[in-house]
């Protein structure tokens, strides 16, 4: 059975940064959408779309003792990032956050742009 990404809801995610859990943010959406609308919380930008940029490096990016939450705009290509992050890079704590940026603009941060 292929591995998958545990799901976190954008509340769960707010109150798991807020108790200073470390966790490893990982937002996979375009630079353009990352400048529209972000989290207000340190998050390791890698494009899926230039990922032969970020690729080689991202043994070295990521600490797969720590867990890691990607996020997107409504949570399908960090969904398919977390699968690919369980199967190829051996990492054994990855959250999908469930609906994305958007999810998190409407139950968490308001000011959080949407689009």
């Amino acid at each position: 059975m292929t591995p998958t990404p545990a799901r976190l809801s954008a509340r769960e995610l707010q109150e798991r940064l807020a108790s200073g859990e470390r966790l490893q943010l990982v937002d996979v959406r375009e630079d353009q959408e990352l400048e529209m609308a972000r989290l207000n919380h340190p998050v390791l930008h890698l494009p899926l779309s230039r990922s032969q940029d970020w690729l080689p490096a991202l043994p070295d990016s990521l600490d797969p003792t720590t867990p890691v939450v990607v996020l997107c705009h409504a949570g399908m290509r960090s969904w398919q990032f977390g699968c690919w992050l369980l199967e190829q890079q051996a990492h054994s704590e990855v959250w999908n956050l469930e609906g994305g940026i958007d999810a998190w603009s409407v139950d968490v941060d308001p000011s959080v742009p949407r689009y």
